[in-house]
Parts: C-alpha cells; structure tokens; sequence
C-alpha cells in the first residue's frame, strides 16, 4: 500500500458523513489574497482544493481524517474546525 494514492488510502477508514461540512472557510476573499494556498499543500487528505474559475477554495469534508493540521497550519487561522456531530466522522478500521 506504499505507492497508492490518498484516494486509495481513504478507503481504509469508515467515515460517516454528516449533511454540513465541520470545515468552514471563514473568509473566502483571504483565500483569494494568499498567493501559496497553503491548504491545498498541507492537508494529507486533500480535503482543500483551489478553484481557479471560481476563485474558491473548496472543501472536500467527507475526506477529513479529523488529525486538525488545518486548524493550526492556515497561516491566516482562516479555517473554522470543529469534530463532527451526533456520531458522524471518521472511525479508523485499523485502529
């Protein structure tokens, strides 16, 4: 499983999706001023994505792994993070 991708990877865990994302983009306009975009890097999920024609970041929350690099790694603290609610979220199935 070494030279899979992170989609691959995703499927070993379980992961309850709740109908609202636990990951709002406060800002979008401070995504739009950050020349990086950091999120897009550091996230090991790839749970952010920068949309050039729309000129967003989107996110992807059903891939979350809930590990919270977003919540201290956004250079603008511009990622609202919060665990997921009422039992939804990520359950790991190798521990």
């Amino acid at each position: 499983m070494s030279n899979c991708d992170v989609s691959e990877k995703l499927f070993t865990i379980r992961y309850k999706c709740d109908d609202k994302s636990h990951l709002v983009i406060k800002e979008t306009d401070t995504c739009l001023k950050c020349a990086t975009k950091d999120c897009n890097f550091f996230c090991p999920s790839d749970v952010y994505e920068w949309e050039k024609k729309l000129k967003i970041t989107t996110v992807a929350y059903e891939n979350c792994i809930e590990c919270g690099t977003c919540r201290i790694a956004c250079p603008s603290d511009n990622i609202d993070w919060v665990y997921p609610k009422g039992g939804h979220g990520i359950t790991y199935k190798f521990g």
